[in-house]
């Protein structure tokens, strides 16, 4: 699955400057919160993925 793989890049990504952010960098804060709207976004394709794969299968 393509979302859940773009997903995992993000979170994988943000360890840096999580750790900036909390050192106080306004920056990586703004980073931060951009990239945690994107997951939101992301998780909400793939949940809608996953419901539209059970009612696929629930009509055959």
């Amino acid at each position: 699955m393509e979302a859940f793989d773009r997903l995992k890049g993000i979170v994988a990504s943000l360890d840096e400057d999580i750790a900036k952010a909390e050192g106080g960098n306004k920056a990586a804060g703004t980073r931060v919160r951009q990239a945690m709207q994107d997951i939101k976004s992301i998780a909400q394709d793939i949940r809608q993925q996953i419901l539209d794969l059970r009612k696929t299968e629930e009509t055959r």
